[in-house]
Formats: C-alpha cells, sequence, structure tokens
C-alpha cells in the first residue's frame, strides 16, 4: 500500500476514492472498504482512501481526551489489511476545516482523478459539513463521477459506529466492542518502568506507556491476549488507580501480568494488549493478602476464559 502524508502529494490520473475518518476500522467500515476494493479492481482502478488525523471533531469541538480508538500507525495498519492501493492521512486543521464542498470536490478531482466516490450513510465534507449526501449526488455531472453511499451496518438493531463502541469500552463491556469492531480492542504501548511492587509479590507486571488520547477500558481487571512481537502469553491488566496502594494516583495504569512468562525483562519493547473479557472491576483490599487472593482468583478466571 503506497502512503501520502498530503492530498496534495497525490497526483493520481484515475482512481476510485473513499473518503472518511475510519477510527478504528470497525466492522461496518470494513465491510465498506473490502466492497470498495474489489469493485475498483474489477474496473481496473487503484482503491484509494483519504483519511484525516487529528480526527476533525478534535479541531472542530476542542481537543478530546481519551478518544481515539486507533492511532494513524494502527489505523494505516488496519485498513492495508483490506488491501486498499493508496492511503492519503491528510492534516486536518482550522484552515482546512474552511474549505468550502466545492472547492474541496475540485482539490479531489486535481489529485485523485476519482471517477466513484464511497462514502458512509452519514458522511459529509466541506466547511459546515455543506457536502452531504444531497449535495454530492448534484454534482455527478459537473465532476464527472458516481456517487456509491453504503448502509449502516447494524448488530441486533443497532448502528455499528465508532461512537457506539467508545461508549461500551468506557463501560467495561470488551466483548461487545470487539463484535462490533470485528476482532478484540487492544491497546499499545512501550513497556516501562513501574513500582515493580507486582515483583516482590512474586505477580511481575509490564506497565504500558499508552497514547494518552486512546480510549482504555473502564478501570478493572480484564482477561487479555498479550503480545511482544509474533509471540503471545495470556494475560491479566489491570487498568486504574491501584487504591490498595495509592492515595495520589491521578492517570489510571495499564499493567498486565503475563500468565507462564519466562524471559528477560523487556522494557523498552512494544506490547499489545487485546482486550477478550472483564473479569471485575477496581476496589480497594484491606491489604496485600486479600489483594493476592483476589488476584489467585482473576488468574484462574481468565485461563478458563483463555483456554
Amino acid at each position: 500500500m503506497q502512503q501520502f502524508s498530503a492530498l496534495q502529494e497525490a497526483n493520481i490520473d484515475s482512481a476510485w476514492l473513499s473518503i472518511g475518518a475510519f477510527d478504528g476500522v470497525h466492522h461496518g467500515h470494513q465491510q465498506l472498504l473490502q466492497s470498495f476494493k474489489e469493485g475498483a479492481k474489477k474496473a481496473g482502478e487503484s482503491a484509494v482512501v483519504l483519511t484525516f488525523f487529528p480526527h476533525p471533531i478534535e479541531i472542530l469541538k476542542g481537543a478530546q481526551d481519551s478518544y481515539y480508538l486507533s492511532d494513524p500507525e494502527e489505523k494505516a495498519e488496519q485498513i492495508a489489511r483490506t488491501g486498499i492501493d493508496v492511503l492519503i492521512v491528510h492534516s486536518f486543521d482550522k484552515e482546512f476545516s474552511m474549505i468550502g464542498a466545492e472547492d474541496f470536490l475540485t482539490l479531489l478531482k486535481q489529485h485523485t482523478g476519482f471517477s466513484e466516490l464511497w462514502v458512509g450513510h452519514d458522511f459529509a465534507l466541506g466547511h459546515n459539513r455543506e457536502g452531504d449526501i444531497a449535495y454530492l449526488a448534484k454534482q455527478q455531472d459537473q465532476f464527472d463521477f458516481r456517487l456509491h453511499v453504503t448502509d449502516a451496518i447494524e448488530i441486533e438493531d443497532d448502528v455499528v459506529s465508532s461512537s457506539r463502541i467508545r461508549k461500551m469500552l468506557e463501560a467495561g463491556e470488551v466483548k461487545g466492542a470487539a463484535q462490533y469492531l470485528g476482532r478484540p480492542y487492544d491497546l499499545r504501548g512501550e513497556v516501562v518502568e513501574g513500582a515493580k511492587r507486582g515483583r516482590t509479590l512474586g505477580i511481575p507486571t509490564a506497565n504500558l506507556a499508552v497514547w494518552p488520547k486512546r480510549v482504555a477500558p473502564l478501570n478493572g481487571v480484564y482477561a487479555c491476549r498479550a503480545w511482544l512481537g509474533e509471540k503471545s502469553w495470556s494475560a491479566v491488566t489491570n487498568i486504574g488507580l491501584r487504591p490498595t496502594f495509592e492515595e495520589h494516583l491521578q492517570a489510571p495504569v495499564v499493567e498486565a501480568h503475563l500468565l507462564d512468562y519466562v524471559g528477560e525483562e523487556f522494557y523498552g519493547q512494544t506490547l499489545k494488549l487485546q482486550f477478550l473479557e472483564r473479569l471485575r472491576g477496581e476496589r480497594k483490599f484491606d491489604g496485600v493478602e486479600a489483594l493476592m487472593q483476589q488476584i489467585e482468583i482473576d488468574i484462574v478466571r481468565a485461563r478458563e476464559i483463555l483456554a
């Protein structure tokens, strides 16, 4: 997959084009992109995707804490898996948000030569979203393209959307989020040094430095699959403020205990955690002994789930 970091860098003579935020590249996005790619291939055209970073909502409505379901690199990886030919990740800023719909279409035509435009049912482009579906339909003759609007994907009468997935994760519903994403939700980050308290208790944990703009599941304990490169282990992951030991921790800590891991420490490496099921909420224990008893229960449950 070829990548460009700005629309103006691409000078494509002819292509099919799809535009969207594609945050998380969920089940609905995947179906759109798969059909889009297959149609372009049959037509002998390049399948080009235009997306944005930062997310438009961050610029238009102010900074959003813990908003993203994927960082730019992860989003690119997911889009690449669909077989798209070209990905353009354009920087979205205030100046770009002021471009009118007609000028936006002119830019798209100039730099992608698009003959088909594939978008979701709620799509709009241009300043104040003036380029909605109705507007785009009227511009097909002037700009010489065909508009293809995909229907919403529903699971149990609920529309699959990035906002719905965010709400699920914020409620700790990682199994539901996985169904909507089409894969388990994951967090990745560099393994950094922590208090090393788990090691003294015989349950060493890896602390992750996660991108703070990523959505983290609700504080609690989860059964996970942990990945270091191509190798994986079952894991019990805690997200929270460690109330049994900490009194003034402001931001949640993500720490994972890899079951049956034997090997060297892996500080500085990237660890990916796939969240499969929530075991319990975070709570303060009366002491270390009570905490250890609960951790043993958590490990047994995690083994059963991950077997």
